[in-house]
């Protein structure tokens, strides 16, 4: 979607009547002219006195010249001498120095000669004189005065561009936030599809700043903080803009580091000037983008806090609860990370309502898909419902990218519609990466890469619990030199220990299908161990899935180190108990590589098949696959 917001300086009014050129480029326009006209004239007379210019000869030689009777004529111009010498048939005596110019100049010494005349007067010669021209007063002008002129309009520039950028030291306290003009914001709510809970509590401020009497008659408040919260991508900030494009009140948008300076105080100084400003515009909305970059928990960190930070929240909590009420101006702010905010901006009169836009759900990816296909040519065949629930877990910036990168492809092989396959290529370039050009893998390599995932997807075919496999491919993509992709029929938010169990089996079935066929282990499965490990612990540790240590949640809890908070904080169970996690973990891999292992033992031909299909297809499409596996080899031929 477009930028169609115009956005102006807070403390600017938008002027009235037709557009009118600014002050400034009259100045500039005028200048560049001065300058012009300058270095026409010098140019001029550069040029005026090089041209046709005589030969410069010694003053020795227009003696002796002259002595021999060879001077026609002279024109004396204060100590300048300009003459023409006679033609060469007529000199006698003249030598080669003479053949080499008629016309000539010189110029007297400073010293003078008193017997230049005289010698003039005895050979004849006629005698014209000119008087010394004045220098142009257009030259004097711009030699003089030009260089003067430069400097003053440099300097204006540098301090013109000096309050430009918020570098005067005069301004370095005002507020940097955007006043969204109202009359040309067009992003409204039908413009952001899905999140249907956080746009009702987003009509519901808008309605209050519309009609606050309705509210107030039931002794209703609304709130003064609502804080967006949700992953990246999933539309927190274009709901701001469609709350500013739905609110006839204004607007102000600021993102939080716009705050910091390197002078202590000056955040304080911009969150003061910002209140101010909406206050006396109210009833308002302020929005600050990436709360977390101002509101981080005070006092945290290894190196102890941020003056300059925390002066900027310690003034932002004081004008969310201050002593006088603000209930004009409603603060709306953006941020994912919330476990890192401070509490004191989370309790209830300040940040006291939290809107979660979280990642969108089947429905909500149909409806974000219907609306970028708006201004894309789709081909008839193209399935968005399907496509919809294929992409779980990507955000709307994912989606509308995914679109974007199917119309590219479709572009390059110069299609006049969007096909399915161009669809399919773009997902995969999203989910797998790109294509790896000019990997040379050997025949015994290969081999090794279509049997270790022809395991991956034996095993999910023949487990009742793994999720369906959507394609299996030997194509290196990113990181991966295969890839055997998983999707699930449906969104799933509670997750049984069975599916679990099924799902390290399934991830563990490509070191299975190494050990089976080639009886070794490669470092192809560095991946897969690693997932399959996190997910055993989280078990064992987090969901209470452990026989030996029952259901016992022991605190693994992501460590966020940069708060400073817990790196000396010790685990939450004992030695006896550590060594008990570790074994429930490895007790649980074990299990599942040796259910992995049997899966693939009792399907040995249809690993042998679907490792064929591979070297010759590279590509297998997950309904293929199991026909494949069961030895029906009509399907996926």
């Amino acid at each position: 979607m477009s930028e169609a917001s115009r956005q102006q300086p807070a403390h600017g009014q938008p002027e009235s009547g037709g557009p009118r050129p600014p002050l400034g480029r009259l100045w500039r326009v005028f200048f560049w002219f001065v300058v012009a006209v300058g270095l026409a004239v010098l140019l001029r007379d550069a040029f005026d006195l090089g041209a046709d210019e005589p030969t410069r000869i010694s003053y020795s030689t227009f003696r002796e010249q002259l002595q021999a009777g060879n001077v026609a004529a002279v024109t004396v111009t204060g100590e300048r001498i300009e003459g023409r010498l006679n033609a060469p048939a007529e000199q006698e005596t003249a030598d080669a120095e003479t053949v080499e110019y008629t016309e000539f100049v010189t110029y007297v010494p400073s010293f003078g000669d008193e017997e230049l005349l005289g010698m003039l007067e005895a050979q004849e010669v006629e005698i014209r004189t000119e008087p010394e021209p004045d220098s142009s007063w257009w030259t004097i002008l711009f030699t003089g005065l030009l260089p003067f002129l430069i400097l003053i309009a440099l300097g204006y520039f540098i301090v013109r561009q000096m309050r430009t950028q918020g570098q005067n030291v005069l301004s370095i306290g005002k507020s940097r936030a955007k006043l969204y003009d109202r009359r040309r914001e067009q992003t409204t709510f039908n413009d952001v599809a899905g999140a249907d809970g956080a746009k009702g509590e987003l009509r519901e401020i808008i309605e209050f700043l519309k009609d606050p009497a309705r509210f107030q008659s039931l002794g209703g408040k609304v709130p003064k903080g609502v804080l967006l919260v949700g992953p990246p991508g999933t539309g927190k900030t274009l709901l701001a803009r469609a709350v500013a494009g739905e609110a006839d009140v204004p607007f102000f948008s600021i993102t939080g580091s716009d705050f910091m300076e390197m002078f202590v105080g000056v955040g304080a100084s911009r969150v003061r000037d910002l209140f101010e400003t909406a206050k006396q515009a109210g009833p308002s909305i302020i929005f600050i983008d990436e709360l977390d970059s101002i509101g981080r928990h005070r006092g945290a960190g290894l190196g102890g806090g941020h003056d300059e930070r925390e002066q900027t929240l310690n003034q932002l909590l004081s004008e969310l609860d201050g002593f006088e009420p603000s209930e004009s101006v409603i603060v709306m702010a953006a941020t994912n990370r919330p476990d890192i905010l401070d509490p004191a901006l989370l309790r209830p009169g300040r940040f006291d309502r939290r809107v979660g836009v979280d990642l969108p759900t089947t429905k909500e990816r149909l409806a974000i898909l219907q609306l970028h296909a708006r201004d894309k040519p789709l081909a008839t065949e193209v399935d968005l419902e399907g496509l919809a629930r294929g992409t779980p877990g990507l955000s709307g910036a994912d989606l509308s990218n995914l679109l974007n990168e199917a119309a590219l492809v479709a572009a390059r092989r110069d299609r006049d519609a969007i096909q399915p396959e161009d669809i399919e290529e773009a997902r995969d370039k999203i989910l797998m990466g790109l294509k790896r050009q000019g990997l040379a893998l050997t025949d015994d390599e290969l081999e090794l890469l279509a049997y270790h995932e022809a395991g991956h997807a034996v095993v999910a075919v023949t487990l009742p619990n793994a999720d369906p496999i959507h394609k299996v491919t030997i194509i290196p993509r990113g990181r991966a030199m295969g890839v055997t992709q998983q999707l699930p029929e449906r969104e799933k938010y509670i997750y049984e220990q069975e599916y679990m169990l099924d799902r390290m089996a399934v991830m563990l079935g490509g070191r299975a299908a190494e050990e089976l066929v080639f009886g070794t282990a490669t470092s192809g499965a560095e991946d897969d161990l690693k997932h399959a490990t996190d997910l055993a612990r989280k078990m064992v540790l987090d969901w209470g899935m452990s026989e030996e240590l029952g259901p016992m949640a022991s605190g693994g809890q992501r460590q966020q180190v940069f708060l400073g908070e817990e790196i000396a904080q010790r685990p939450k169970y004992s030695e006896a108990t550590a060594r008990q996690v570790d074994e429930e973990v490895q007790r649980i891999l074990e299990e599942s590589y040796q259910r992995a292992s049997q899966m693939l033992q009792e399907n040995r031909a249809g690993l042998d098949r679907v490792a064929e299909q591979l070297l010759e297809r590279e590509e297998i499409l997950g309904d293929d696959v199991a026909g494949i596996v069961q030895g029906r080899q009509g399907e996926g031929t």
